[in-house]
């Protein structure tokens, strides 16, 4: 509302200067200010009003439209001559009585397909002396969303939080009191550990997404051997997936490189195969493979594939969403963050590609990467490759 009254106040500003001007000049040809038509514009106003990004409409004495942007039109706000949001052709009739500028919030119906309503902050100000309106209309949607958003992330933050932290305190309380008994000492610390690690892995993830979610260029890309960032990612997370006797393969194409950052799309790919062991039974596999797509290699894709639970078609709109768990017990459970495939979505959107998903309950899932290629050069390689678990050990 703040950057919308600045605006205001300089574009009426302008168009007063622009009035005084205009009425001087008529002075000095003797030419009476009444004499001016009614329904015409000052000179220059609608210079003024064509660069205006925010919708812009002049009403005159009768509420007719004398001028309107083309963003107040394609929000819907004009029709042919006609002010269509009667809220705001309330305030102009109030302006037109007692001269005062006013500032107000308004919503109306949605503009876009599947959009409810839009939200709008307005200034209305008088202009000219013949009963002219000036209507300003700044779309605040995005801007509610974003701090919808914004709201909904520090209470999940917070609420994240608190389980890790309120759970070492209560281990430690537990330990002070168990004092003389070492078994349960030796318990409840591997749960501290547990839980200490799993505060680390949220704080971690919290510093990633922070650094790559706010649209800003990576500092310093390069080209990315999509190889060696499949075997590194596969690297880490060997352990996690021994423990549970699921064999990691990798396949697909070689020698296919994009232009990024390695270490981002390490954590991509690690996050993807975290998540796939994490959702699969004991004694599976998951594969991890690449390949060029388009007729000249525009693009590189690396798909995660499991044969874990799937995941429920109603939720797989949401699971890139921040915090968002098909299966909360289950994800606090494996030391999930909810952050993972949160990241994965911003690496993606960092290096100017995309992430999807092909999921089935009971059949498992795929996850792919989809990024702008480097080099453009792919060599087939028929069959896979497993990397074996004794690596990381």
């Amino acid at each position: 509302m703040a950057s919308l009254a600045a605006l205001a106040g300089f574009v009426v500003g302008a168009l007063a200067v622009m009035v005084v001007r205009q009425n001087v000049g008529q002075r000095r040809i003797t030419t009476p200010v009444d004499d001016v038509e009614p329904g015409a514009l000052p000179h220059g106003v609608a210079s003024v009003l064509a660069v205006l990004p925010s919708s812009a409409v002049v009403l005159d004495k009768e509420d007719r439209v004398l001028r309107a942007s083309s963003a107040a039109r394609a929000f819907g706000l004009v029709r042919g001559d006609h002010l269509m949001a009667a809220e705001l052709l309330a305030l102009a009739r109030q302006v037109r009585r007692d001269g005062e500028i006013r500032e107000s919030e308004i919503e109306v119906a949605g503009h876009k397909f599947g959009q409810e309503s839009t939200n709008f902050a307005v200034r209305v100000a008088p202009l000219g002396s013949y009963g002219q309106v000036l209507v300003l209309a700044e779309d605040q949607t995005e801007h509610r969303r974003v701090e919808a958003v914004r709201r909904d992330f520090v209470a999940n933050v917070s609420h994240e939080l608190k389980t890790p932290v309120g759970a070492l305190s209560l281990l430690a309380e537990t330990i002070q009191d168990a004092a003389d008994d070492p078994e349960a000492v030796t318990r409840f610390a591997g749960r501290m550990q547990h839980e200490a690690a799993r505060l680390t892995y949220l704080v971690q993830d919290l510093i990633t997404l922070s650094r790559i979610q706010g649209a800003e260029p990576i500092p310093t890309p390069g080209p990315v051997p999509i190889d060696e960032a499949v075997h590194e990612a596969i690297d880490r997370c060997n352990t996690t997936a021994a423990a549970k006797d699921i064999t990691l393969v990798a396949g697909g194409a070689e020698g296919l490189q994009i232009w990024g950052d390695d270490e981002l799309l390490v954590t991509a790919l690690r996050n993807l195969i975290d998540n796939a062991v994490a959702y699969s039974p004991e004694h599976t596999r998951v594969v991890v493979s690449a390949r060029a797509a388009g007729a000249h290699i525009e693009s590189v894709e690396i798909s995660v594939s499991d044969q874990g639970i799937g995941i429920p078609e109603s939720a797989q709109e949401r699971i890139f969403e921040r915090f968002f768990r098909v299966d909360a017990a289950r994800s606090r459970a494996t030391g999930g963050t909810g952050l993972g495939l949160a990241i994965v979505k911003h690496v993606a959107a960092a290096h100017n590609g995309a992430v999807t998903v092909w999921s089935k309950e009971g059949s498992g899932s795929t996850f792919t990467l989809r990024l702008p290629a480097f080099g453009g050069m792919a060599v087939a390689i028929p069959g896979s490759t497993t990397i074996p678990q004794e690596a990381a050990q």
